[in-house]
């Protein structure tokens, strides 16, 4: 015998919490068939996808594949698929111009790590994983035409990127048009019930919902998120802005990079990045805008709660034990990952050999902004010397000693 689902008041709490469409219809129509397809009372196909442009996820990705595992839990049908034939023409969205195009070498490189990272929230025994180059590189070019048919361009032309393109006089790429539409039919051939992605992709699903509609299947319903700020509490979080908190990262960087972000900021992570219930979320909101919560207290809870999340509950309260000593106390750590060098070696040299920054352009970044120091001094100049014995401080929770070859 088959089991019930969870109620359809509950499910619909939960599912349609952080959600963001852009205007009040569209929410209405996205709430209104989404509880009518629920109300069947059987699992829901559901998928997003992830295009393999970088080696890593961020947090940022982590949005909506938290909203997916929120659809596992009530028992629906949830597929990660891998983008690796769309990365190859690369979404606009969100750009003002075209993004360089990958090799299939390139994509395949990027998705490697792709599964496991995800599988650190998803459940891996109730995530179907598909890459859409099963079907999308079979369509021939009477295919493409057919597909094609169902758009035009001045739809195309009304979403904002590259409306503002077309009239700066920007080139605009027709790949860039089927990229869309490559999207729309990865949801057609999936007879997706739900699509879920950020709300800069909203053009995307509703594409996909019109040409269900337009070749016979029921329309998908757009379930769209907000678009998770970097630690600067402003632009989209970004590697190439250095914003962001990559989902591989030690647990005490990871911890650090959380209590960065600003106050204003504090109840968006906590719907959008942690797995608290939405009245759970209220509660805490409710608390900050009374002043019964201060907001180092409420930062220390969301670091931790995003820190379990992908390296478990006794590496985050050691996280929090090693901020709490080594920001707040300012206390040097008596362990901290070690690097070996021969001699006198350039700043810039070690920090980028340990991994501490990406090129000696972020070096030179970083001491200008004054967030390096060696032995507790702030360093003067990016090429310093440095030795084995010096202990070297990156921002407020990055430590590493010297030790000798």
């Amino acid at each position: 015998m088959t089991r019930a689902m969870a109620p359809v008041d509950e499910q619909m709490q939960v599912l349609m919490a952080g959600t963001e469409f852009g205007d009040d219809a569209t929410r209405r129509t996205m709430e209104r068939d989404l509880r009518a397809r629920i109300e069947e009372d059987r699992p829901l196909r559901v998928y997003c996808g992830f295009d393999p442009t970088k080696v890593d996820l961020t947090l940022g990705h982590a949005v909506p594949m938290r909203k997916l595992r929120q659809f596992q839990e009530f028992g629906h049908e949830v597929t990660f698929l891998i983008g690796n034939f769309t990365a190859l023409i690369g979404d606009p969205t969100g750009r003002d111009a075209t993004r360089p195009v990958l090799t299939r070498e390139q994509v395949e490189e990027n998705a490697k790590t792709y599964t496991d990272q995800a599988f650190v929230i998803l459940d891996r025994a109730k995530t179907k994983v598909a890459f859409n180059a099963e079907w999308l590189d079979g369509l021939g070019f009477a295919d493409v035409l057919r597909l094609t048919g169902q758009y035009t361009v001045a739809q195309f032309l009304r979403r904002e990127n590259f409306g503002t393109r077309y009239d700066e006089g920007t080139p605009i790429h027709v790949s860039e048009f089927l990229y869309a539409m490559l999207q729309s039919y990865d949801a057609f051939h999936l007879q997706t019930d739900v699509q879920i992605g950020g709300s800069d992709q909203l053009f995307n699903l509703m594409a996909g919902r019109q040409l269900q509609e337009a070749w016979g299947q029921r329309p998908q319903v757009c379930i769209t998120l907000p678009i998770l700020v970097g630690t600067d509490g402003h632009e989209k979080m970004s590697k190439s802005l250095g914003n962001y908190i990559g989902l591989t990262e030690t647990p005490n960087e990871m911890f650090g990079k959380v209590m960065s972000i600003p106050d204003s900021a504090i109840v968006n992570y906590y719907t959008l990045a942690t797995p608290l219930r939405p009245t759970e979320v209220d509660a805490l909101a409710r608390d900050l805008e009374a002043g019964t919560l201060r907001p180092m207290d409420a930062k220390k809870r969301l670091a931790e709660e995003i820190t379990a999340v992908f390296h478990g509950r006794p590496a985050a309260e050691a996280a929090r034990e090693y901020f709490e000593s080594t920001i707040q106390r300012r206390e040097q750590p008596t362990e901290m990952p070690e690097h070996a060098v021969e001699g006198d070696t350039p700043l810039t040299a070690v920090l980028v050999a340990a991994g501490l920054a990406a090129s000696n352009g972020e070096v030179r970044r970083l001491v200008t902004q004054g967030a390096v120091s060696v032995n507790g001094a702030a360093a003067a100049e990016a090429n310093a010397l440095v030795r084995a014995g010096d202990e070297i401080r990156v921002g407020r929770h990055r430590f590493l000693r010297l030790v000798q070859a």
